[in-house]
């Protein structure tokens, strides 16, 4: 058996979705994503080589050499939850961030979609939510229409192999 200190973090992640789901079965935990906003933002950030803001930032998640502040988001796709909903996007008047980042994963942690989407557009497609004071963002539709969103293929296909083996 590997110790988990020689295992991947994709590998990591595999396993501990095999606890959540047993822990689902027992009615202790009721959902399957806790870990992943942390993963994505890391994974994001290595793989367009990007600083991440402290935790206690709020606005936005990583930050480019040029300075070009990015949130990033993500959702995973199971076969009991094919909802493409981003987290809550807070605050977004105060235009903390200048593009944001919607990753879509499989429910094994792989990337299966990836976006880099403008701060008008996210307003522009976003829809306000009273109940949760924010904006909130479903990657379906229109919004993968628009020629201001940009598919970040070629960015996963490139950089995701070498990043999952680290």
């Amino acid at each position: 058996m590997q110790q988990l200190s020689e295992l991947t973090p994709v590998e990591l992640l595999r396993q501990y979705t095999a606890i959540i789901d047993e822990l689902k079965s027992r009615g202790i935990v009721r959902t399957n994503n806790a870990p992943l906003g942390d993963f994505t933002e890391w994974l994001i950030s290595k793989m367009m080589d990007l600083q991440l803001a402290p935790n206690s930032r709020s606005g936005y998640d990583a930050i480019s050499e040029a300075g070009v502040r990015f949130q990033i988001k993500a959702r995973r796709i199971t076969p009991n939850s094919k909802s493409r909903q981003m987290s809550a996007i807070r605050n977004y008047d105060k235009e903390d961030f200048d593009c944001l980042i919607a990753v879509i994963f499989n429910q094994n942690f792989d990337i299966v979609e990836a976006y880099l989407i403008p701060y008008d557009v996210v307003g522009k497609y976003g829809r306000f939510q009273g109940h949760t004071n924010a904006l909130i963002l479903t990657m379906t539709g229109a919004i993968l229409e628009d020629t201001s969103v940009m598919k970040m293929g070629d960015l996963v296909d490139d950089k995701l192999r070498a990043q999952s083996a680290v």
